[in-house]
């Protein structure tokens, strides 16, 4: 790699930095890899270490746990950890717990849960749990004789990772199906074993791998002994064995419902909001442009959620947009309808989740969220993550259909402004309550600030 590749693209101010490789990074003390970073990377040292290590914890137990989730620490990155209480979901009452940066998120979910509290709450339901996982693999010769070696070695793949699953087994989990699949017309030579799974109340990721790699074992060794196949078509190439984070058929629907006439204080104008709520999610049916923001605003309830309770939100956005595509075109996750008077709105939305293992038993904080939703079964997360998203989303289009998205969100985000420009308390109070009754902009409210200082 030329030295070039090091030289960054920006400069700060007179110091411009010339970056060479380091060998052994990780085999350095916490203390060394700052020095080494805030020294090479940094434009004033003192500074970046005094940041870095005023995140970390006092309590040292503690810190040494953080420190050991990933590789490489060097100190925590906070995020706000809220709630959003009021969600009556199937009847009970719940306070979600909600981990996110970006302003009025939270707002905007307490708001829709409340709205809805008094008009029957949130209905959920499971339509399905199934995992899947995949060995891809590479064969050149008959196909017929793969099927027949497929049938043969089937038995043997479930036999040989008993090891693996019985514990599963006991608590009524494991394997589901395995099939071979030919996908060879989208890339020659190309099949996998398809393998369905399920993993009760872990998210099961490491239990997955570990089965499609005995599996990919136990194919490869077979198939070298098996006599129908030519010394080529023995020669099986395993390519991978990964779970898929694609699961359509790990499926949550959430919805709400209630008479038109109820969806405003004035029923006169109830019908009205309920058709341009139904065109708004129309146009992100049919547009993807909008359908993107329209489901960001779905994910910022979901991904919030799933940061709290440990959970993998990259995963879920992956599966999540994949399954918003899954008919050629991408569209909203969210559908609104009315039937009889009634003004339904709801989401159907696949959803991998885990209330054991991984950071559920190790992070304090997520076993504390967690134990705020009343512990519940990776089920019962489904349910409350897809609430949370289909709050966002009705609170959002709400406001764009009504008084516009930046009214409410630059009042939550009014703060972040004040923090800024470094207002005092007593200053942050004051405009507080100006912009109560004023529209607040980023102009206006440094506008404000400085005719309030006198500047």
């Amino acid at each position: 790699m030329s030295p070039s590749a090091f030289i960054p693209i920006f400069t700060q101010q007179t110091k411009y930095f010339m970056h060479t490789p380091i060998e052994g990074f990780s085999k350095l003390t916490k203390e060394e890899k700052i020095d080494w970073i805030v020294t090479n990377y940094t434009h004033n040292s003192e500074i970046s270490k005094a940041i870095l290590k005023k995140y970390w914890n006092a309590d040292t137990e503690l810190q040494k746990l953080h420190d050991e989730f990933i590789e490489n620490t060097i100190s925590n990155y906070y995020l706000p950890l809220g709630i959003a209480p009021n969600f009556l979901i199937n009847n009970s009452l719940y306070a979600i717990p909600m981990a996110i940066e970006e302003s009025s998120v939270v707002a905007a979910a307490s708001k829709a849960a409340k709205f809805w509290l008094d008009r029957g709450g949130f209905k959920t339901s499971i339509i399905g749990t199934e995992k899947i996982g995949q060995v891809h693999f590479m064969y050149p010769g008959d196909e017929k004789k793969l099927k027949a070696f497929f049938r043969m070695v089937k038995p043997i793949l479930l036999q040989e990772a008993t090891a693996i699953t019985k514990n599963m087994e006991k608590r009524g989990g494991g394997i589901s199906k395995i099939e071979l699949r030919n996908k060879s017309e989208k890339l020659k030579g190309y099949f996998q074993l398809h393998c369905t799974f399920e993993t009760l109340d872990a998210m099961g990721a490491n239990f997955i791998n570990s089965c499609l790699e005995q599996f990919a074992k136990t194919f490869k060794r077979e198939a070298l002994q098996y006599s129908p196949f030519t010394a080529e078509e023995k020669n099986i190439e395993i390519v991978m064995s990964i779970l898929s984070n694609y699961v359509p058929n790990c499926l949550v629907r959430a919805e709400v419902s209630c008479p038109v006439e109820r969806l405003t204080n004035d029923p006169k104008k109830a019908s009205e909001f309920a058709n341009k709520m139904i065109q708004a999610i129309a146009i992100a049916k049919v547009e993807p442009h909008r359908a993107v923001t329209h489901n960001k605003g779905i994910m910022n309830g979901i991904d919030a959620v799933i940061l709290a309770t440990g959970n993998d939100f990259r995963a879920v956005e992956a599966g999540v947009h994949a399954y918003a595509a899954k008919d050629g075109d991408y569209t909203s996750l969210t559908d609104a309808s009315i039937e009889n008077g009634i003004f339904k709105f709801w989401i159907e939305i696949p959803l991998a989740l885990g209330t054991v293992g991984g950071l559920t038993n190790l992070h304090p904080l997520v076993k504390l969220a967690l134990e705020i939703l009343q512990k519940p079964s990776a089920k019962e997360l489904m349910q409350i993550v897809a609430v949370a998203g289909l709050a966002q989303n009705f609170a959002a289009i709400r406001s764009l259909v009504t008084t516009g998205i930046q009214e409410g969100h630059m009042k939550m985000h009014l703060l972040n402004i004040l923090n800024q420009l470094g207002a005092t308390e007593e200053e942050k109070i004051t405009l507080t309550n100006h912009f109560k009754k004023n529209t607040a902009t980023h102009s206006s409210v440094v506008k404000a600030f400085e005719n309030l200082r006198g500047l």
